[in-house]
Order: structure tokens, then sequence, then C-alpha cells
């Protein structure tokens, strides 16, 4: 009998497919989408014995172009400054906030973790999807899943059905599992990496500035 969706463990599914793939000497190509560098951090660290990535940062969501530019930087720095098991590669998608704030209209008011959000992970994800089939990558999936305030359940779903869509598969994850979040939180003070406390939309940054007053 099938599990439901909502009760799969995505990081022991990883784990198998990791497995077969050492069992198989196999490396295959990844596109990882990547939301900035710490949170990439700890999934290079860990994906990058079983595949050959290529880091694909595409965040349209990030409203101010000063936050982009400099979350583009750190995650260039990151990369080539991680000793990495297998070399891995950069692609710097196109910044569109108009374009994500059209998306998102209607949803502004929304709280993180919801319907807003959801698109956005959609967006992100379906360019990440498109370019993996255009270049022929193996397997694409995302680091959004390592934040404790992202939907795994949601990110998976919108991955799987994307990768039917574009006919590429999807790598399935729930990074933040195995003390992954907080590896990534040692990894960035290691590389003195920028951290955020938003995930870049004036919408969570107004949020954010509530929250602390």
């Amino acid at each position: 009998m099938a599990v439901p969706f909502l009760q799969r463990n995505f990081q022991k599914e990883l784990e198998q497919l990791l497995e077969q793939l050492t069992n198989e000497g196999r490396v295959p190509s990844l596109l990882l989408h990547s939301c900035c560098a710490p949170c990439s951090s700890y999934v290079i660290e860990y994906l990058s014995r079983y595949f050959n990535i290529v880091v694909f940062y595409y965040n349209p969501n990030i409203s101010a172009n000063e936050e982009y530019k400099k979350r583009v930087e750190e995650q260039q720095r990151f990369i080539r400054e991680f000793p990495a098991v297998h070399k891995v590669n950069f692609i710097e998608g196109d910044y569109e906030p108009d374009l994500f704030l059209d998306k998102v209209k209607g949803y502004e008011d929304c709280l993180e973790g919801g319907e807003r959000c959801f698109i956005c992970y959609r967006m992100r994800l379906e360019k990440t999807a498109r370019l993996a089939k255009q270049m022929n990558m193996d397997y694409f999936t995302t680091t959004l899943t390592i934040s404790p305030l992202k939907n795994s359940y949601k990110l998976n779903e919108i991955g799987l059905a994307l990768g039917k869509q574009y006919k590429v598969s999807y790598l399935l994850s729930d990074f933040k599992k195995k003390e992954g979040y907080k590896r990534s939180i040692q990894l960035s003070s290691l590389y003195h990496l920028y951290r955020q406390d938003y995930c870049g939309c004036t919408f969570s940054y107004e949020q954010r500035q509530r929250q602390k007053n």
C-alpha cells in the first residue's frame, strides 16, 4: 500500500536513492536551485559527494537590488571556497522582481508560509525544472527545504509535479532533517557567510520587522 504523501519520509527516500547511486558507481548531474549561500552550504556539502552540481541562483522574490547582489556574491564566494568532493558550478538566473510582484498580486497580506509563498515556490522551481530539461540534467531540486520556515511537503509536491511536466527527475528532500539546518549554521559561521533573517521579499521583511518591534 502506498504511503500517503503527508506521511512520506523524504529524507529516508533521499538516502535510499543516494545508496543506490553509490552501489551503481554513478555520479549524476543535479541542477540545485539555491535561495542563498547559508542554506546551500550544508546541501552542497551533503550532495556534492553524490552529484555533479550546478547551483542555479534564481530568486526574483528578493525586493532590494542591493540585497540581491550581496546574496549572489556570497553564493559565489562559498562555491569558490568550499572544497566540494565533485566540482560545483554556478549559473545566475534573471533577476525579475517585477515578475514576482505580478505573480503574487492579491496575496500581499498573506503571512509568511502561506499561499503567497507557495506561488513563489512554484515560480522558482518551474524556472529550475525548465532549465534542467534544457541542460539535460539528471535531477533538479532546491535548497529551500532546509529552512524550518518553509513547507517541505508543498515544495516536494510542486517539485514532483514539475518533474513530470518537464520530464526531468525531481530530487526529493527535507534537508533540515539529520541536523541539516544546524550544520548550515555551523558552516555559515565557519565561512563567515552573510545570514539574513527574512526570505527576501518586501512582505516577509515587513512581517519580520513587526515581530521585532
